[in-house]
């Protein structure tokens, strides 16, 4: 065999996809899911399973996740494990990188390779790079905007990429909720999944709850039905005065993406208008965010956020630590709190606040995400909560 023989046997390693940073620092690797490019900020999750959920979280729209565990793909994916409720939103994530390729999936629940589903869902993907040194980088210096960019002839304006990197202009002041809440008002009564069962229907509910769509997951909706609630989305522009002539027994804030700020500035006042009602208020993650919002306190962004699935959270009312999911880069400032408004949960790895609730009023809320399920369920009984919550105020 001759030399050029010899060369030509061996694989084409052209890079197809790159990573391409703000400050111009370009990470070569190999391209999975959809074609294309996507600009977003740049943060890591270190959850060893959920990764179907991950992606379908509307909380991350406007980011590229970055998954610190290296087998990502092994079970494949299915249509129960998905969040997204507004199926005709932008898809949450803009991109993801993994460390290694995908591998084919070995689970009996698996209907998808996931590959396939990320080319369905307009992901772009990219493999093959050193994500715990990209997760060093951004624990040393903060989430970074970049392009994530796939094409299979491994061909790129890198100048162009570049010059979209930098002048993204980053997630602070951005209202990313239009992308993701529901366009109309619809009911929901599917309760949670139970092994070799499925989802079951709530058919005898106790609560009317009205459930505030800022980029809300199927999961939360399927709690709220467990505990006993016929829950109605609303859009995350109804006003208080509709969501108020509906009665409801309670209302829920939801997760959701972008800058708490922006958003509070046509959902705060919608707020404090239900907070004024006394009616029993629940929040999470962005809604807890906007909450704080709207009784004075003041948010802020993370230097990397808290992305993952086994972050340890206290419980400054009982004393009990629970393991959550988490997902956000911004926090509610617990010096801004004002008098009235207490910290019941606090995180254990940096001290930021994840709980208030309001003294006196049945209004509370938590910066994690007490519907996920990675394993432990610690904090499934933030719901039933809730419900004790409507239960004691239709008593009286």
């Amino acid at each position: 065999m001759t030399q050029s023989e010899n060369a030509s046997a061996w694989p084409d390693h052209k890079p197809t996809a790159l990573l391409v940073l703000a400050d111009g620092t370009v990470l070569e690797g190999f391209g999975l899911g959809a074609e294309g490019q996507a600009v977003g900020e740049v943060c890591f999750n270190t959850a060893m399973t959920g990764y179907e959920e991950i992606l379908t979280d509307p909380s991350y729209a406007g980011q590229i996740i970055t998954f610190t565990f290296p087998h990502i793909g092994n079970v494949g994916t299915n249509e129960d494990d998905i969040e997204t409720v507004n199926m005709a939103a932008t898809p949450g994530a803009r991109g993801v990188i993994l460390r290694t390729a995908i591998t084919d999936p070995s689970n009996y629940r698996a209907t998808r390779h996931l590959d396939q589903w990320l080319k369905a869902r307009g992901i772009i993907g990219l493999s093959g790079i050193d994500t715990r040194a990209l997760t060093a980088l951004i624990r040393s210096k903060g989430m970074p905007n970049a392009v994530i960019a796939h094409a299979r002839n491994g061909e790129f304006d890198l100048h162009g990429l570049k010059e979209e990197a930098r002048e993204w202009p980053g997630l602070e002041g951005m209202d990313l909720v239009p992308m993701v809440t529901s366009g109309q008002r619809f009911t929901w009564d599917e309760t949670p999944w139970v092994w070799d069962e499925g989802f079951g229907r709530q058919s005898d509910p106790k609560f009317n709850v009205v459930a505030i769509d800022y980029g809300i997951k199927r999961n939360i909706l399927r709690l709220l039905a467990g505990v006993g609630c016929k829950v109605t989305v609303v859009p995350a522009t109804t006003s208080a005065d509709d969501i108020l002539a509906m009665k409801p027994d309670g209302v829920f804030l939801s997760n959701g993406p972008g800058d708490p700020a922006a958003t509070g500035k046509y959902a705060v006042p919608v707020i404090q208008q239900v907070i004024k009602s006394g009616t029993p208020t629940f929040g999470i993650c962005l809604g807890h965010q906007m909450l704080g919002l709207a009784v004075g306190a003041k948010t802020r962004k993370m230097h990397q956020g808290h992305h993952g699935a086994n972050h340890p959270v206290k419980d400054e009312t009982t004393g009990k630590v629970e393991i959550t999911s988490m997902n956000h880069g911004f926090a509610v400032d617990q010096a801004s709190l004002p008098k009235g408004a207490t910290q019941t949960h606090v995180s254990l790895f940096d001290g930021s606040n994840c709980g208030i609730q309001l003294d006196g009023k049945p209004v509370f809320s938590v910066q994690y995400h007490p519907e996920a399920s990675p394993g432990p369920r610690d904090s499934h009984y933030l719901f039933q909560r809730f419900a004790d919550l409507m239960r004691e105020k239709k008593r009286a």
